[in-house]
């Protein structure tokens, strides 16, 4: 979408369209685009989808994971009752809503849920798709 929309300001720059033109081509390509989104949505079933974590530091480390979110729903109901039940463990998920997560996960949220950039430059990402 991007060329397409590089092609139209070229257009306005080259005197061939007007602004008016442009900005008309350019919404009817930004929605063009959505609709192709919504189309590839439709065809991955949500159980099908991934949680992907990935997570870069500035020292050069990376983790990338990638966990199915039928396994993460899963992962979620019977893990914490585990680990609520091991002393070492449960400082660590005692602050966790873990219906929260699986709402969100019933509810078929999908996207990007963290992106965050530390003050030392190491960053995380979390996203379903």
């Amino acid at each position: 979408m991007m060329d397409e929309i590089s092609r139209v300001l070229t257009l306005v720059e080259e005197g061939k369209i007007d602004k008016e033109k442009a900005s008309e081509l350019i919404t009817i390509l930004q929605g063009k685009d959505q609709k192709e989104l919504v189309t590839i949505k439709e065809r991955v079933p949500y159980g099908n989808k991934m949680l992907k974590i990935r997570v870069t530091s500035k020292e050069g480390d990376n983790v990338n994971v990638n966990l199915p979110i039928n396994l993460v729903k899963a992962v979620l109901k019977v893990g914490t009752n585990i680990a609520e039940r091991i002393p070492e463990a449960a400082k660590y998920v005692k602050d966790i809503n873990v219906d929260l997560l699986i709402e969100a996960i019933e509810n078929e949220l999908d996207g990007q849920i963290v992106d965050i950039t530390s003050a030392n430059g190491d960053k995380v990402f979390v996203v379903i798709e």
